[in-house]
């Protein structure tokens, strides 16, 4: 049947208007006037409070699946992901068991998410030191890009690659125009400072300093300058490197940049000593480093927004003891992004399509998802209706996340998200009713082209 949404506000061609959205077999088949008749469809009116939005597409999701579902798992997270708007989400290829580095390990991930997603899921594969025969079968198989990290995981199963592997790497990568994604904080200079230990956030600021990022984010891009590498920087935290990433742009390096919504909401002057939940890596900076990002994101030099949904279990972060050292770092926002996002950017001016630029049509296009991302005539028909100017108080256990540890317990945040659409379906999940089978959830390729 044909489905018509009729939005007084809606994203479309990087603005706002309204208009008539027609879809037809999963797809959108027209843009249209907000009054234009279309006979025999079924009809959505959205209220006059609402605003329609393309599904959004994150990129870095960690589901842990298999092997650590007790952190989190492809049911949860996907109904996470369906209630926070995003339609949309590439797996990490490190915390499940076995790791994303080759393809037997990749067939392994999707015969466990295939019975259990709800919404669309692909995957990234995984660079490390020995794995460079893997790399081409695996961009064969569909993954979207290559993980690789320059120092230290947390997990000693996925180990960093050296200057020289990295090298390696990304000549092979860029023999087929892959795309190597890189955590880019630098080994030698992290082991170099004195390791976190103890309640005192300071020590464990000061234990991940931003040169630490800037000299990784210089190697990754002399590396991309002489091998002709795609590359892509991950949750960057450091504002004092977005210089360099500006002028490798300008230059002509083919690279693109993401942050997070902790990077830009939270800052390390209001964060508590034994307050563990707020760790990750890279850490959490100073306020004045957290407008600095916002200032990357309004000139271009930042990409996009993701959330590095990173769980593990309460025990995993020695809330009890609250010691920086022994805790494990990662949070948790799948489901909250939008809204803060939302949140911070109006504050500042910003306008929904500001927001959807950067957390759906950026992270497609970073990524290289087709068909997604926009409201946009021939795009799959994924859409979430959000209530910008309404409000709500986070309650961690009403979330769908596994593990209800946030670091935005009882935050008020602007942007409610109301409905979910998967190819022109409802996800009952997005609208608090019992989860419900997607029929229309899929697990992606890179080689898909709609």
């Amino acid at each position: 049947m044909t489905t018509v949404i009729r939005a007084r506000r809606a994203v479309v061609d990087d603005g706002e208007r309204a208009c008539a959205v027609i879809i037809r077999d999963g797809r959108i088949a027209a843009v249209e006037e907000y009054a234009t008749p279309v006979p025999g469809a079924r009809e959505v009116v959205l209220a006059d409070d609402e605003a329609l939005l393309p599904g959004l597409v994150d990129t870095h999701v960690h589901v842990n699946d298999p092997g650590r579902t007790e952190w989190e798992g492809f049911a949860s997270a996907t109904r996470a992901a369906a209630a926070g708007g995003v339609t949309t989400l590439i797996d990490m290829p490190l915390n499940s068991i076995p790791s994303t580095v080759d393809v037997a390990a990749l067939d392994v991930k999707k015969k466990v998410a295939a019975p259990q997603v709800v919404v669309d899921v692909g995957f990234w594969g995984g660079a490390v030191p020995g794995n460079l025969p893997d790399l081409e079968p695996l961009w064969d198989a569909g993954v979207y890009g290559f993980k690789c990290f320059l120092a230290h995981s947390g997990l000693d199963e996925y180990p960093p690659l050296d200057r020289e592997q990295m090298i390696a790497a990304m000549r092979v990568i860029a023999g087929f125009d892959g795309l190597l994604i890189v955590h880019a904080e630098d080994g030698p200079t992290l082991e170099a400072q004195q390791a976190p230990s103890g309640r005192r956030y300071a020590d464990f600021l000061h234990s991940r300093p931003p040169l630490a990022e800037e000299r990784a984010i210089a190697q990754v891009i002399d590396g991309a300058a002489e091998t002709g590498c795609r590359v892509h920087i991950l949750h960057l935290s450091d504002a004092g490197s977005l210089p360099l990433v500006a002028a490798a742009k300008a230059g002509g390096i083919r690279i693109t940049v993401e942050t997070c919504p902790h990077y830009l909401t939270l800052f390390s002057e209001e964060i508590l000593d034994g307050s563990t939940h707020f760790k990750c890596c890279p850490p959490i900076r100073e306020a004045t480093n957290r407008e600095g990002l916002w200032r990357g994101l309004a000139d271009g030099t930042i990409d996009c927004i993701v959330s590095d949904h990173s769980p593990c279990t309460p025990e995993l972060k020695k809330l009890g003891i609250g010691d920086f050292g022994e805790a494990w770092g990662g949070i948790s926002s799948l489901q909250l992004g939008l809204p803060i996002v939302w949140s911070e950017a109006r504050r500042r001016g910003h306008s929904l399509a500001d927001v959807v630029r950067w957390m759906a049509r950026n992270t497609a296009a970073a990524a290289g998802v087709a068909g997604r991302g926009e409201i946009a005539v021939g795009n799959t028909a994924d859409l979430c209706v959000l209530a910008p100017d309404d409000a709500f108080v986070v309650f961690p256990e009403k979330l769908h996340h596994r593990n209800a540890v946030t670091p935005y317990a009882e935050m008020a945040l602007a942007g409610v998200v109301r409905r979910t659409w998967l190819a022109g379906e409802p996800l009952p999940v997005a609208t608090g009713d019992s989860p419900a089978p997607a029929p229309r959830a899929q697990l992606l390729s890179r080689k898909d082209t709609r």
